[in-house]
């Protein structure tokens, strides 16, 4: 039975006063035992936490006394260990980074389609659909037929945007992304380029997982998470994929068998772009989260099982 519920939540609102709820929610993420990592800013909050049922119904609670978040954004998956160590809120000049200025996600944003009309939209021949997330992420898993862009982060999606999209020739744009705050961002910059007819699904990859059956789907692999878990599969369990913590790369048990993978050290994917001295560091960091898992203890953070309760 799984013990621990995952909520992914945002919301893109006017919040002048984020820099003076820091100290109060963390302290409320550290009163309920609620785990991961929550950002603030002047356009709205955004992060993934985990806890217990209860942890997570308070703190949802507590958000959403403040006015500007009520109601939130919020998705959740189960899971039966914790996927974060430390509570953690942060002040950001963004809750998603696209780098580019005046764009209100609040004010103009692309049309919502609900994961039950998603499979419609996206098999029109008129629409082109765009996987807004990163390469490493689209590589375990994406939409049939999705457009890749090829991004190592999402800062380059509005050049992507420039270079290879024209209003005047794609009429019908649908985007996608994990859980649904990328698209909003992304949206917003099509409708400021000129782009009429831009959609983009409710709730993300995730809510699509939650709510379409598998024998339906047109997803095809898994959805990387940024958690401990990596990814999950159809049903929001943990998926197959271990991570590189050199690269932060999912990674296969296919990836392991290749001559450049070396736990914590590299991967197939990072082998050729980290130097001798890189290496060196991630070795010696290795040796030492052996060494504090053979006495018991953890070596980054605090454990995440330590003074839980389960439910």
């Amino acid at each position: 039975m799984s013990q621990f519920v995952v909520c992914a939540l945002y919301k893109f609102v006017s919040l002048p006063q984020y820099r003076s709820l820091k100290q109060p929610l963390l302290k409320q993420m550290l009163r309920h035992q609620v785990r991961g990592t929550l950002l603030l800013a002047h356009e709205g909050i955004n992060g993934t936490i985990s806890s217990t049922r209860a942890g997570i119904d308070s703190i949802i609670q507590w958000l959403q006394t403040v006015p500007e978040f009520s109601p939130l954004d919020v998705k959740e998956s189960l899971t039966n260990q914790l996927p974060f160590k430390r509570s953690k809120v942060k002040l950001k000049r963004e809750i998603v980074s696209m780098g580019v200025e005046d764009i209100d996600p609040s004010r103009s944003v692309g049309t919502y389609i609900k994961p039950q009309d998603w499979n419609e939209l996206i098999n029109n021949p008129d629409v082109l659909l765009i996987d807004t997330r990163n390469q490493y992420e689209i590589a375990v898993g994406s939409f049939t037929n999705a457009t890749n862009p090829k991004t190592t982060n999402f800062r380059e999606l509005p050049e992507y945007v420039d270079e290879h999209l024209d209003p005047t020739k794609h009429k019908k744009i649908a985007m996608y992304c994990t859980g649904g705050i990328r698209c909003e961002k992304s949206t917003a910059y099509l409708k400021k380029q000129g782009f009429e007819e831009v959609y983009h699904l409710q709730g993300g990859i995730l809510k699509y997982l939650e709510e379409i059956p598998q024998s339906e789907s047109l997803w095809e692999g898994e959805c990387f998470v940024f958690d401990e878990r990596v990814t999950v599969n159809h049903k929001l369990e943990k998926g197959s994929y271990d991570q590189c913590y050199a690269c932060r790369s999912p990674i296969s048990d296919q990836d392991k068998t290749s001559k450049y993978y070396q736990q914590g050290i590299s991967c197939p994917a990072c082998y050729h772009n980290r130097s001798s001295e890189d290496k060196a560091r991630y070795r010696e960091r290795e040796k030492q989260v052996q060494l504090a898992e053979s006495r018991g203890v953890a070596h980054i953070g605090q454990s995440s099982q330590k003074n839980i309760k389960t439910i």
